[in-house]
């Protein structure tokens, strides 16, 4: 079962413990307090705070609420973004159970964009928001965490697959 997509299931693993310890890390670590889900938006923007400049003005860690998808986009879509995230999870693990064995950079990208649906659908169901924390101030770009870096990675990665000649197709042997 886990032999045919194997590097799917690799990614999507490791992709989804860093997620997880990465936000663990961020609240136990800088002992932030975690509202009580349900907050309107305008409490939880409260929370956001400056926590460590990694390389000052330009890179830091910013503990942020997120109750929108990626880059704060449909802000307050908590209610159907969770139920979103375990749509794309569902399909995603039953496309590397059920379905054919992909291409490495297919099961990467579908493996990545698991584990990040999953990372931000378990904030979402738990607390009714995503933990922000990554912060690139000089390119005044929104606060984003790994669960968005992954999920963009493994579009990237099924980019590269589309376009990328299937082993057939290089060997002449591509069927009609």
């Amino acid at each position: 079962m886990f032999s045919k997509n194997r590097y799917f299931w690799i990614a999507a693993f490791l992709g989804l413990v860093s997620d997880r310890l990465s936000k663990f890390f961020i609240l136990y670590y800088f002992s932030l307090p975690l509202p009580p889900p349900g907050l309107p938006k305008e409490v939880l923007e409260q929370y956001t705070q400056d926590l460590l400049p990694i390389i000052p003005g330009v890179f830091h860690l910013t503990f942020a609420l997120n109750t929108g998808a990626a880059f704060s986009l449909f802000t307050n879509g908590v209610i159907w973004l969770r139920w979103l995230s375990l749509a794309v999870s569902v399909a995603l693990l039953l496309l590397a159970w059920f379905g054919p064995r992909l291409s490495r950079w297919e099961q990467v990208g579908y493996g990545l964009i698991l584990s990040g649906a999953l990372g931000n659908g378990i904030d979402r169901f738990l607390w009714g928001y995503v933990v922000d924390f990554l912060n690139f101030k000089l390119i005044r770009f929104p606060v984003f965490n790994l669960a968005d870096t992954f999920i963009n990675v493994g579009l990237a990665c099924l980019l590269i697959a589309a376009f990328k000649p299937s082993p057939r197709a290089q060997n002449g042997k591509e069927s009609p």
